[in-house]
C-alpha cells in the first residue's frame, strides 16, 4: 500500500515491508508503454513495478510471475529518481485512472516520445526515428468526457469511479476532487452523486450501471447506460443545476432523450456538430486540434484532389479538407457519428457509411489517404487495399504504438515514412497519439 504521493505509506504496511519479509531491492532503470517502471530481479528477469520512476531505487514484493518477466507491488521507496513527484491526487496510490502522476510532466512527454520509437524499431522493425512529443496545453482539467463505472453493492453502499490499480474488477469510488475532467463536468460529476439518492435509487435499477458525463455547447450531459427501467431522470436533473440533459440507453436498446436539453452540439475549432450523446470525439479538445493542425498541413494544399478519411467519425476533419476544395470520401461505421458528419456537410464531403475494410477500396484511388482507426489499428484488408493502390500521401493517426508499428511494417513494402511525431492527448496517463506520414514509392 502506497500514499497519496505515490511513497509507501510509513504504517501497517511498511512496519511488515520493512522486516524485508519476501522483498527484493530492484533499481529502475526505465519506464514501460503502460507507465509501469522497468527494472531487473536477482534472477535476471524483467519486472514491471506500477508508481515507480527511472532512477528508484526500491523494495517491492513480486506478485505475477512467468518465465522471462515478472510483475511487483512498490512497498518500500529507499531512494527516489529525480523526475519524481508528489502526485496530486489522493487516490492515485489506489485509482487506475491514471499512470504516470508521479512523474514530472516533462519527463512523462520525453517518455512518450520514447513509447513511440520503441515501438517503431522493436515491433515494426521499420528502422530508428526521433519522435517529437508535442505537449498537450493543460495537464489537468482536461476531459470533457469521462465515463464512471456505478456498482450498488451489499447493505445499500453505492460505489463510482474508476477501476483499482492492479485489482480491475474492484472499484476506485471517485468524487469530484478528480483531476482530470474540466472544471464543467467535475462540478457536475459531484451534483450527479448528491442528486441520486440513497443506492442510487434514482437511477436505473440493475447492480452495475456506466456513467458517462460530456461537456458539450448545452453544458455537461449524462449519458446512463445499462440497467433495468428508466429511473428518474426528471430528479437527476433537478438536483444537479449544471447538468443540461439526461439521456439512457438501456441493454441492447438505442440512445434516447430522457430529460432536459434534447439536442447535444459539438463545438470544435470554427465547426457546429450535432451530435448523438454516444458520438466520439477527441476527450482533449485544444490537443486535439493541434493534432488536426498537424493532419492539414502533412497533407499540403488539397484543393481540387481527393481525399479519403477512414475512421472519419464526426467528420470533423472531411468537412475542413472540403471547405478548403478537395473531394473527401468519409468512411465511418458509427451510425451517430454517420448522421453528425451528414449533417449541413459542406459540398465536396460525400459520407461513406460502413467499415472501412468494406469501404476503402471502392473509394481508392486518392491523392491522399487519412487512417485513424481505434486502438487495434487496421485490419490486414486495408492494409492490401493500401498496398494495392497506393496513394502518393498517407497520413496516420495512430491512439497505440505498438498497433502503429505492425501496420507500418506491413505497408513497409510500399510506403516510405517522412515524419513520425506525437501530441499528448492524454497527460498523467501512458496513452499517446501519434502522427507517421508516409509517401508512396516510385519504384
Amino acid at each position: 500500500m502506497t500514499s497519496g504521493d505515490g511513497r509507501p505509506d510509513a504504517g501497517t504496511e511498511n512496519a511488515r515491508a520493512s522486516a524485508g519479509e519476501g522483498l527484493e531491492t530492484v533499481d529502475i532503470t526505465a519506464l514501460a508503454a503502460g507507465g509501469e517502471g522497468v527494472g531487473t530481479l536477482a534472477s535476471g528477469k524483467v519486472v514491471f513495478v506500477p508508481r515507480t520512476a527511472p532512477g528508484d531505487r526500491v523494495r517491492v514484493r513480486v506478485e505475477r510471475e512467468r518465465a522471462r518477466w515478472a510483475r511487483a507491488r512498490l512497498e518500500v521507496l529507499e531512494q527516489p529518481g529525480p523526475e519524481r513527484i508528489e502526485p496530486p491526487c489522493p487516490l492515485y496510490d489506489r485509482c487506475g485512472g491514471c499512470q504516470l502522476q508521479h512523474l514530472a510532466y516533462e519527463a512523462q512527454v520525453r517518455w512518450k516520445g520514447r513509447f513511440v520509437a520503441d515501438a517503431l524499431a522493436r515491433i515494426g522493425g521499420v528502422g530508428e526515428h526521433a519522435v517529437e512529443v508535442h505537449p498537450a496545453p493543460r495537464p489537468f482539467e482536461y476531459r470533457t468526457r469521462v465515463r464512471f463505472t456505478l456498482r450498488r453493492l451489499p447493505g445499500g453502499r453505492v460505489v463510482a469511479g474508476f477501476h483499482q490499480l492492479g485489482r480491475p474488477a474492484r472499484l476506485v469510488d471517485v468524487d469530484d476532487t478528480c483531476l482530470l475532467p474540466t472544471p464543467a463536468l467535475r462540478r457536475a460529476w459531484g451534483e450527479v452523486r448528491a442528486a441520486w439518492g440513497e443506492g442510487a435509487r434514482l437511477l436505473p435499477a440493475g447492480r452495475s450501471l456506466e456513467l458517462t458525463l460530456r461537456e458539450v455547447e448545452e453544458g455537461p450531459v449524462l449519458l446512463v447506460e445499462g440497467g433495468e427501467g428508466p429511473g428518474r431522470p426528471d430528479r437527476i436533473l433537478a438536483g444537479a443545476p449544471s447538468l443540461a440533459a439526461v439521456w439512457m440507453r438501456p441493454r441492447g436498446g438505442p440512445a434516447v432523450h430522457a430529460a432536459g436539453a434534447p439536442t447535444i452540439t459539438e463545438r470544435r475549432g470554427g465547426a457546429r456538430l450535432a451530435v448523438g450523446p454516444a458520438t466520439f470525439v477527441q476527450v482533449n479538445a485544444e490537443a486535439a486540434a493541434a493534432l488536426e493542425d498537424a493532419v492539414v498541413k502533412a497533407l499540403g494544399p488539397v484543393d481540387g484532389r481527393r481525399v479519403v478519411d477512414a475512421y472519419a467519425g464526426a467528420g470533423l476533419l472531411a468537412r475542413r479538407l472540403a471547405a478548403a476544395g478537395a473531394t473527401v470520401v468519409a468512411i465511418e461505421r458509427e451510425p451517430d457519428a454517420v448522421r453528425a458528419a451528414l449533417a449541413a456537410a459542406p459540398s465536396g464531403l460525400v459520407v461513406a457509411e460502413g467499415s472501412v475494410e468494406e469501404r476503402l477500396p471502392g473509394a481508392l484511388p486518392a491523392d491522399a489517404v487519412v487512417l485513424n482507426p481505434p486502438r487495434a489499428g487496421i485490419a490486414p484488408e486495408v492494409a492490401e487495399a493500401l498496398r494495392a493502390a497506393p496513394s502518393p500521401t498517407l497520413v496516420y493517426v495512430s491512439c497505440d504504438p505498438a498497433t502503429l508499428a505492425r501496420d507500418l511494417e506491413r505497408l513497409a513494402a510500399t510506403y516510405d515514412i517522412v515524419s513520425v511525431s506525437a501530441y499528448d492527448l492524454f497527460p498523467q496517463t501512458a496513452h499517446v497519439e501519434t502522427l507517421a506520414v508516409l509517401t508512396a514509392r516510385s519504384d
